[in-house]
């Protein structure tokens, strides 16, 4: 019955028409055909959770899965992205119940760059007044730190087969209305999502409509001089990232790359704990000595006798 209706319908492309349409299709370029994985491993806390629920709504294009169990087999994250279909992977390992570290691999080849995300925020904590549309693609700013460093300009490319939202995505919207912020200070990449927001400015005398170029040619006087404004208004969510080392492969092989500047959040803590317990213990060896000279100085009296210049000595 389909067959019968395109023949009468004329829609029945030729063998000669398709092949020329396939060969004008390769000629204009390859289509950006990005698809993510995005798991977690199991201890997210809430936060955590509600970042990762956020990153997902902004990017139509990925695949959530149920929690990952292993944390030390990771590279079959790699037999999962290719039973999903995708050739990216953005796993989140949570350590401690309080660390939370960021995967960016490209599957199956890699490479793979690790982050440690800090200062999170979401979308409910910060309660913003912007708003984007569910499903629409976003425009990526990177800051010109990322050009100045190789390891900066390979995490770039990453980040923009992760977060650029392709075209032909089944769950795209045909619309461009946030951005995405990434720039790089004090060596970490700060995150930032921003609306594109549009008001009419009255006050200014540049026109960008042709209806109100008309308007005016006719001697319309009251119509106003419009101008469509831009603006940017933070919807969230936002958070930190700290590159710590890029591997070769996909979840394995050699280290490329390593932040030597990189100081874990075991480290710090640790050496907090060594603080707080120096601290404690001078403080008892304070108290220790006050105690023995104390009791030295009672000994030294009672050595001495009684002060013969006394006042109950000399008025008795």
């Amino acid at each position: 019955m389909a067959s019968l209706y395109k023949t009468l319908s004329g829609t029945k492309r030729k063998r000669g028409e398709d092949a020329e349409k396939s060969n004008m299709t390769a000629s204009e370029g390859i289509k950006n055909r990005q698809r993510v994985l995005m798991l977690s491993s199991r201890g997210v806390t809430f936060r955590q959770r509600h970042l990762i629920n956020d990153l997902a709504v902004m990017l139509p294009h990925a695949k959530k899965d149920s929690k990952f169990d292993s944390k030390s087999k990771l590279y079959l994250l790699n037999e999962l992205a290719d039973m999903y279909n995708c050739n990216n992977v953005l796993y989140f390992e949570s350590r401690k119940h309080q660390d939370l570290y960021m995967f960016v691999s490209k599957t199956p080849n890699g490479p793979t760059a690790k982050f440690h995300i800090q200062n999170m925020h979401t979308m409910a904590e910060l309660n913003f007044t912007g708003n984007a549309l569910k499903g629409s693609r976003p425009l990526l700013s990177f800051g010109k730190e990322f050009d100045e460093h190789p390891q900066y300009q390979l995490v770039k490319e990453m980040l923009v087969h992760v977060f650029g939202v392709p075209k032909s995505s089944r769950k795209t919207k045909p619309f461009v209305d946030h951005v995405l912020g990434f720039s790089i200070v004090d060596g970490k990449i700060w995150f930032r999502n921003y609306q594109i927001a549009e008001s009419i400015d009255t006050t200014s005398e540049t026109k960008i409509n042709s209806e109100d170029q008309e308007l005016e040619n006719d001697g319309n006087s009251e119509k106003k001089k419009k101008k469509l404004a831009l603006s940017l208004v933070e919807i969230g969510p936002r958070f930190v990232m700290t590159l710590v080392s890029v591997l070769e492969g996909s979840f394995s092989g050699p280290l490329i790359f390593e932040n030597k500047e990189f100081v874990s959040p075991n480290a710090i803590r640790s050496d907090t704990r060594k603080n707080k317990t120096a601290v404690r213990v001078r403080r008892q060896e304070q108290e220790h000595q006050k105690k023995i000279e104390k009791n030295l100085k009672a000994k030294q009296r009672k050595a001495r006798g009684a002060d013969p210049l006394a006042d109950n000595i000399l008025f008795a």
